[in-house]
């Protein structure tokens, strides 16, 4: 072998090049020794030498692992089939998902679980067509990297990939083969190189030099020199050079087959080959006497790698760790463990270290190197999470090692701060893994320490036995309760208990039996709730009996309700009720009895669906009348509540009976019919205004508030008028936001004359105000209704004038009005207005403003025109209106010089390809199909997947089928075109005419094309032949709904745990935000008595409610409580339900949900508050909001809400009260506090201008102006000002700036003004008038960023490069966040970038300025 070996020199090579690898600077060691596995096997094969000192974590030193061997290695053989390229898309996109997923767990833990391979794995085989790349990805996966799996069963499953993904048709190359040999090497799986060798060569796949490496690695492990020897021949024989790789197995092949100087002499042997010995080289040889505990020679060993400047990092003494408690010299591994240097990323690996330790047995020694962990690690760790001994409790459990063991561990940790619960920890996984007899070990632990155990601790237990009816096992597990002293409470019998017995009855004599103590309440609770759901009168004979403790109606309310639903035994249900409303007993000391059954009958209407409500309504007649006789009343609250319930299942006749219910003390002080008073107030609001204003008039006070509002009843009413005569006789009366009205009213009613002469009137008064732009707009139209060009002229130069902003909605109004002036003024008065809308810059260019232009052309039939004007809008603005029905109307008139002029305009402007697509679909829709198809088969024409989804959406909604069909016809052989997408697109039109005779042909047709269909192509032209009643010729996919349900004639309901696909579907479409398809399909399995689990239908509740879908929600907590009696809504549905009653306005009911929520102990979101608060804010409450509070007070929860919450809508709830003083006098006692001044009142402020509200916004900013001067309090008075311009109010907001100065002063709410604008699209206009009547608040350094941001929101390079240009002339630095922006917009238009842009993220450099200006506290982003 020595021989063979010094041979070595001889071989015609260069050290240099042959061990100098890619990324290292050191010659003979290569770099993959960055990871070379977790520690749990023999360190063999291809090792490799980590060469940075400083490392920043552990997971960069195992990335390499994961991550690099996918991107660094070649596949040498060649496919034997070439995949199409959708496939190795496909397999290219589940390759980078696969990666991420195993990336990310080594980043984070430096392993991966099996949970997560076998998941990744199932995917994989799922989808079909598994890639090379996947392949060696799983293979890979299954050595040391899953450290917590025995090795045997790490190589099983390596085989079980390999089978399989093998037999889906994965093409293995010499790559895959070394992983595997890899694997084996990490495992000691104990195989034949040589037959290995024999099963590549009968794959035709030829070994390469880590081939011979490793199955050198393989003989050494078993301590084969021989074999080991015959590979070197094949190496040498080939040239091939012989590695450290090689040296360091053949050490470690010397020491297995007992030869320790043999081993040592290879270290000479490589020097004299000119291989200097490195780290894995006395690694390996220090693993050779830690298997024989030759500790003296070890140490010696370790001196001399010291003395040879090969330092030998914690990952090596790991190693030798391993090896000696696997050798059984356990009793020195902690003076190895003190030789550790805690180097970064230590704890990751002692931890992999530690699950290999266990996974091999040696658990005391695992456990002396978790309490070798770094105190100061963890300085920073709070109490609640110091528990690092987790991973390995659970591993402890996993493995089953002795409890005596696991209870020294958890005593000792807990005594050393590691773990804070061990022992609670150790039955958590115990009863996560299902080991019964452990947990309840652990309990008895747990009862001997004093600590709690609670009966909740045993329902993982008895799940799966109550599933599987196992009433022996559950008896068993309660006797053990029992004898453990935990009595079994009201949730453990009634959910974990009875359920697995036919009958309470059998459940207590097979416990009595047993020897298991009866006397809990709980079992008293369980037969309530059975017979409350089934039987009434046995429930009230129960209730009634005086010799039976009392129970409370919260334990089983929920089932009262569920049984009254169902019953129509009256007399019962009158005997209950009348017995929980005059028994104290039935409810808490804080509960009146009254009121908990008001509760009870609004919860019992509530709970019903629309449909059982109508079906039962004499029943409920009956029990409302009955109930009255038996002198049994409720609130009127509550009687609102059950009101709207009643109206809105369309059984408005039972009102009359509820209301017979009501307290008669609060049916005199109550107004019971809102709705008719609300009738009444509109009739004679107009009277009463009217009246108040002759008052006013003549006590000589002002009148103008109250004519506005009489103007606004008058516009409500459209009397038109009325309202002009009013205003004719208190002319001197008149202010702005009347005549705004006025004139708003004019232009709805035609009448533009008296509408200009009213503007007219108001720019006398003061010429500065403008209208706002709502307003501008009506006016706008009505005059261009009337074509009147020049006063719409006029009107827009006024709103430019005035800086009258236009959003996206208006854009829209500016279409309609131009499409409306085109039919009195035609093409020209048009051209007009688009000049002047577009030259002002009162809307950006656009395809939709600019068609009515053209669309005014070709009404006239004048083509020549319509070409001509749309030519004209591409050189002025870059947009091609109605270019299609331009070409359509020529090829239709043979106008065959006018078709080539505009199919050479587009090909110059937008290129051939457009030129192609825009004349092959003028062909189409003129039926000129033999044209179109020459136009296809031009040759280098590709398909453009978005152009022929805008024809085919258009002639699908035109109904035009024969179009479309030529066009599927017609694209046949075109380039990459997407067939079953042409197809699906007939399919889709085919539903829509119900032609199933087509679609029946259509599938014919695929199949003579040979095309694949997707999923949702099958799953339409099933729909289409199944609705008309027609066989479905092929197999549906199973992914939704409609599988065939077998016929079960036992049971009356499917369980979930029988269905639980469907349990699947429904939670995939809530998770993808389809909880209407979701609610769609809960119905149907409805309809087959199929149930669901509890928390399915939990998920799609919230997911309706997000939605807003109150009423579908409702049902669906129905439909899971007819099948699921003891459901109820969770604490976040239940918060959702009240957030959607107060956006609908039903804050009586959202309110009553509320009190209800908080009686049964739940803690309401921060949101479901926020909304009711706002909401009782709005209707004017003060009561209702202090009672919120107080209710909130009382709890011990902190709930992080906003300490304004209250403050700003008890304010807002005083002046829609109309009792502004009171307003102004909180405000005022607030701002005058110390710890108030700073406090912002905004969403008042903006409340009140919204509403109109003159009156109280007057006298609110008195206040501000009050606090300003008196106090040097200036915060309400800058609300009001920037609320001012953030409603485009900017004379008002000059005028309050004109009397308190000191706003302009306020630079940190200025600023956030600005920021916060800078956020949102279309705000550039409100940050210009801040600038304008504020010039120096800010620097232009800090500025123009903000500028240059809103500019890239608006997507407006012009306006972008005027302001780079700007920032140039006036020589401010250009941030290179701004230049990012400005070189994206530049991108985005396809134009080259004129400066160098900057090469990092968006994110560095706004993290960049956001330092530069944090001492302004400017957040740029």
């Amino acid at each position: 072998m020595a021989a063979l070996l010094r041979s070595a020199r001889l071989l015609k090579y260069k050290p240099s090049c042959l061990l100098q690898i890619t990324g290292t600077n050191k010659t003979g060691v290569p770099l993959g020794r960055l990871y070379s596995g977790t520690t749990g096997g023999r360190k063999l094969g291809v090792c490799t030498r980590q060469l940075f000192p400083a490392v920043k974590n552990a997971t960069s030193r195992l990335l390499p692992y994961t991550s690099g061997f996918v991107r660094n290695y070649a596949v040498a053989t060649e496919r034997r089939e070439e995949s199409s390229a959708a496939v190795r898309s496909k397999q290219a996109q589940q390759f980078d998902w696969a990666l991420g997923k195993l990336d990310t767990s080594v980043r984070r833990t430096g392993r991966i679980t099996k949970t997560l391979l076998l998941r990744i794995f199932h995917d994989i085989c799922r989808a079909g067509y598994p890639s090379g790349n996947q392949a060696l990805l799983l293979l890979r996966s299954c050595g040391s990297l899953l450290p917590e799996v025995p090795p045997a069963e790490r190589s099983e499953l390596a085989h079980h990939i390999w089978e399989k993904l093998q037999e889906l048709g994965a093409q293995y190359d010499v790559s895959h083969y070394n992983a595997l040999l890899k694997v084996y090497l990490q495992n000691e799986f104990k195989f034949s190189p040589m037959d290995f060798l024999a099963k590549m060569e009968a794959a035709n796949v030829l070994p390469n030099r880590v081939t011979y490496q490793r199955l050198i690695a393989a003989y050494c492990q078993n301590g084969d020199i021989d074999g080991a020897s015959a590979i070197l021949g094949f190496m040498k024989s080939k040239d091939l050079p012989i590695t450290e790789a090689v040296f360091n197995s053949l050490v470690t092949g010397h020491a297995c087959a007992g030869d320790i100087e043999s081993a040592k002499n290879i270290l000479t042997v490589m020097r004299n080959a000119g291989i200097e010995p490195g780290p894995d080289t006395y690694v390996s040889l220090l693993n050779a006497y830690a298997q024989n505990g030759d500790m003296e020679n070890l140490k010696a060993t370790m001196e001399s790698a010291e003395s040879a400047d090969c330092s030998l990092m914690d990952r090596d003494i790991m190693q030798v760790i391993f090896t000696l408690a696997k050798a059984g010299h356990h009793q020195h591994a902690p003076e190895m463990i003190e030789r550790m240097r805690h180097e970064r990323g230590y704890i990751p690996d002692a931890m992999n270290l530690c699950l290999s330790l266990i996974t091999h047995g040696q658990e005391d020694t695992a456990f002396h190197m978790l309490k070798s962990f770094p105190t100061l690690q963890m300085d920073n760790v709070s109490q609640d999470s110091l528990n690092l001994g987790n991973f390995f409790l659970r591993h402890c459990v996993t493995k089953e090692t002795s409890l005596e063991k696991i209870a020294q561990y958890c005593k000792e940790l807990q005594e050393t701060n590691l773990h804070t619960s061990p022992l609670t920890f150790v039955l958590y996984c115990a009863l996560e893994a299902q080991k019964t007899s452990m947990s309840l070990e652990i309990m008895k632990i747990l009862k001997d320490q004093n600590m709690p155990v609670r009966p909740h601790f045993f329902w993982p237990l008895l799940t799966a036995h109550v599933k599987d009816k196992n009433t022996a096992a559950v008896v068993e597990i309660v006797k053990a309760m029992d004898g453990l002293g935990v009595a079994p409470d009201i949730e453990t019998l009634s959910t974990y208990v009875l359920p697995a017995f036919p009958s309470i009855r059998e459940a207590q004599q097979s416990l009595k039996d047993a020897g298991v103590s009866l006397e809990s309440d709980g079992f008293l609770y369980s037969e309530l709730r059975a017979l409350a759901f089934q039987n009434l009168a046995g429930l009230y004979t129960l209730l009634s009996d005086e010799s039976s403790p009392t129970p409370d109606l919260i334990s089983f309310r929920n089932s009262l309700i569920m049984g009254f639903r169902k019953s129509s035994d009256v007399e019962s249900m009158v005997k209950i009720t009348e017995l929980l409303f005059k028994n104290q007993g039935f409810h808490g000391e804080n509960s009146k009895p009254a009121e908990a059954v008001a509760f009870f009958l609004y919860n019992l209407i509530e709970n019903m669906p629309e449909k059982q409500a109508q079906a039962q309504e004499d029943i409920l007649r009956k029990y409302f009348s009955q109930l009255r006789e038996q002198n049994i009343t409720i609130s009127a609250n509550i009687y609102r509540g059950i009101r709207n319930l009643l109206e809105a299942y369309h059984v408005p006749e039972l009102i009359k009976d509820v209301l017979a219910l009501v307290d008669p003390k609060e049916k005199m002080s109550s107004d019971l019919s809102p709705a008719v008073a609300r009738v009444a107030e509109s009739e004679n609001k107009l009277l009463t205004l009217e009246k108040k204003l002759e008052e006013l008039k003549s006590e000589n006070k002002p009148l103008s508030t109250t004519l506005k509002q009489i103007f606004q009843a008058l516009s409500a009413e459209e009397n038109l008028q009325r309202a002009l005569e009013l205003k004719q006789q208190h002319e001197g009366e008149m202010t702005i936001p009347s005549y705004a009205i006025l004139i708003n009213l004019c232009c709805r009613q035609g009448n533009v004359e008296e509408a200009l002469n009213l503007k007219r009137e108001m720019s006398r008064m003061d010429s500065s105000v403008a209208l706002d732009t709502n307003k501008y707009m009506v006016l706008i139209k009505a005059l261009a209704t009337n074509g009147q060009v020049e006063e719409v002229v006029d009107i827009l130069k006024e709103m430019k004038e005035k800086d009258v902003v236009l959003g996206d909605s208006h854009s829209t109004m500016l279409f309609h009005m131009l499409t409306s002036l085109g039919h009195k003024g035609g093409p020209d008065a048009i051209r007009r207005m688009q000049d002047t809308i577009f030259t002002l810059g009162l809307a950006k260019p656009n395809a939709n403003l600019c068609s009515p232009l053209v669309a005014a052309y070709l009404d006239s039939n004048d083509l020549s025109g319509a070409l001509d004007a749309a030519m004209e809008c591409q050189k002025l603005y870059k947009h091609l209106p109605r270019i299609h029905d331009i070409l359509v109307a020529l090829v239709q008139q043979g106008d065959t010089e006018q078709l080539q002029k505009a199919m050479d305009f587009v090909s110059q402007e937008r290129g051939d390809m457009t030129m192609m697509y825009d004349l092959f679909f003028a062909f189409l829709r003129t039926g000129r199909y033999r044209e179109a198809r020459k136009i296809i088969e031009t040759p280098g024409l590709r398909a453009r997947p978005g152009r022929l989804q805008w024809f085919a959406d258009k002639c699908i909604v035109l109904k035009e089928m024969e179009t479309l069909e030529q066009m599927v016809e017609i694209t046949s052989k075109l380039f990459e075109c997407d067939r079953d997408e042409m197809y699906f697109y007939i399919l889709r039109l085919c539903k829509g005419t119900n032609d199933w005779q087509k679609a029946e042909a259509m599938w014919t047709k695929m199949q003579e094309e040979n095309v694949i269909p997707r999923e949702r192509t099958l799953h339409l032209l099933a729909d289409i032949l199944k609705k008309n009643g027609q066989e479905v010729p092929f197999e549906v996919p199973e992914t939704w709904y409609d599988r065939s349900k077998a016929p079960d004639p036992a049971p009356a309901s499917v369980s979930a745990d029988n269905v639980p696909d469907h349990n699947v579907k429904v939670l995939t479409l809530c998770k993808k935000g389809k909880a209407k398809e979701a609610y769609e399909l809960l119905k149907d399995l409805d309809k087959g008595e199929v149930s669901l689990n509890a928390s399915t239908y939990a998920v799609l509740i919230r997911g309706l409610l997000s939605e807003g879908a109150l009423e579908d929600a409702m049902v669906v907590k129905e439909i899971a409580q007819s099948h699921l009696p003891f459901f109820k809504l969770s604490d976040i549905a239940e918060n959702l339900v009240i957030v959607t009653q107060c956006k609908r306005g039903q804050v009586e009911d959202a309110l009553l949900n509320f009190k209800s929520l908080m009686q049964s102990d739940h803690v309401p979101s921060q949101l479901a508050i926020t909304r009711l608060v706002q909401a009782l804010g709005s209707r004017g409450d003060v009561t209702s909001i202090q009672e919120v509070d107080t209710l909130l007070k009382g709890l011990n929860t902190p709930l992080n809400l906003s300490r304004m919450l209250f403050i700003n809508n008890t304010v807002l709830a005083h002046i829609h009260n109309g009792d502004v003083d009171s307003a102004v006098e909180m405000m005022e006692s607030i701002y005058t506090n110390p710890d108030g001044s700073s406090l912002s009142m905004g969403f008042v402020f903006r409340k009140v201008l919204e509403d109109d509200n003159d009156k109280a916004f007057d006298k609110l900013s008195a206040m501000a102006e009050r606090l300003a001067n008196h106090f040097a309090c200036y915060r309400p008075a800058a609300d009001i000002f920037l609320q001012l311009l953030d409603m485009d109010k900017v004379d008002d907001a000059k005028f309050m700036l004109a009397r308190c100065n000191a706003v302009a002063e306020q630079r940190s709410m200025l600023m956030s003004f600005l920021s916060r604008k800078s956020q949102t699209p279309g705000q550039l206009g409100k940050i210009k008038n801040l600038m304008n009547l504020i010039p120096d608040f800010v620097e232009k350094e800090a500025l123009y960023p903000f500028l240059m941001k809103c500019h890239a929101l608006d997507k407006d390079l012009e306006s972008a490069k005027a302001l780079h240009e700007q920032m140039q002339k006036e020589g401010v630095e250009v941030d290179e966040l701004s230049l990012k922006r400005l070189a994206s917009l530049y991108h985005q238009v396809g134009e080259t970038v004129p400066f160098l842009e900057p090469p990092e993220s968006f994110k560095f450099y706004a993290d960049k300025m956001r330092e530069k200006f944090s001492k302004t506290q400017i957040p740029e982003e």
